[in-house]
Order: structure tokens, then sequence, then C-alpha cells
């Protein structure tokens, strides 16, 4: 798993299903940090971001697709 420091330079993508800038609900953003994959709240980064193994990302990713 990246370290904590990797996460502050990490590159972070806002999710095409979260809501416009102005819109203050469901703000998602996401960094590849390889091997791990890093969600975080984008109105909030201070308060840290999950990180999950890349296989553990894309078995979340096909459940939510389902």
């Amino acid at each position: 798993m990246p370290a904590a420091t990797e996460l502050t330079t990490a590159v972070w993508r806002k999710s095409s299903r979260s809501g416009p800038v102005s819109d203050q609900q469901n703000c998602v953003e996401v960094a590849f940090v390889e091997p791990a994959v890093a969600v975080r709240d984008s109105k909030r980064p201070e308060c840290g971001a999950l990180v999950c193994t890349g296989t553990a990302w894309r078995a979340f990713l096909r459940s939510v697709a389902e």
C-alpha cells in the first residue's frame, strides 16, 4: 500500500458520476497509486482516503455495476 506522503502527490480524478462543482453532494475522487487505488471525498480531502488493492477496486466496480 502507498505511504501517506504518496497520496499528497497523487493525481486525483473526480468521478464522472459526481455532481457539478456547485453541487455540494456526491463528490468522489479516485487516485491510482500502484499497486493501490485511493478514494476520497473531494469536498473534504483533509479527512483522508480509503485505500484498497487493485483487485478489491475491480471487485467493487463489478458489484456496483450489477
